[in-house]
């Protein structure tokens, strides 16, 4: 099945982003309605602030539908990091590089910024993603229990310096 990578929201993308990491966290993590609102209401503030100088995002889409997606929220680059967001390849794509090109995309439009770093929040479990992760270079900064996915998990901050990775 090939796949395309579309740079900038296009539309339907909140919802379809909303849609999968449902789909995905709701069977495999048991995540639900505060993991919704949570994702509803900060992708809709990222897309209603979006500035293509500073954010991105892009989707991995089969025949026009999203089926993979990452963003970066810049507001913050210069003192936090750039926020990497949002990170999801479908079942109809995994395995099949979409993730790889996704965060390689992402980690490109932040070095060509000059942002110093950036970093994610995730959770332990998610193998898959952690070693696509720790590829592209970042490490684990930070490790809590936590809820804030609406469900307690063993939440791990990751945080890659690029000028490391350049």
């Amino acid at each position: 099945m090939g796949y395309s990578i579309v740079r900038g929201p296009v539309p339907g993308v909140l919802h379809r982003i909303v849609d999968m990491h449902d789909s995905y966290y709701g069977q495999h993590w048991g995540f639900g309605r505060e993991f919704t609102h949570k994702n509803l209401t900060e992708i809709g503030e990222l897309l209603g602030r979006f500035d293509p100088a500073r954010d991105g995002l892009w989707t991995a889409q089969v025949d026009g539908r999203i089926e993979g997606s990452v963003a970066i929220d810049g507001s913050h680059a210069a003192t936090e990091g750039a926020h990497l967001r949002w990170f999801l390849v479908s079942d109809a794509l995994r395995g099949q590089g979409a993730g790889s090109q996704l965060l390689h995309e992402a980690l490109t439009f932040c070095r060509l910024r000059g942002f110093p770093r950036v970093y994610l929040w995730t959770f332990a479990g998610l193998d898959d993603a952690r070693r696509l992760y720790a590829k592209s270079g970042f490490v684990l900064t930070e490790e809590q229990v936590g809820l804030r996915w609406g469900t307690e998990v063993l939440e791990q901050r990751l945080e890659c310096s690029l000028s490391e990775t350049a």
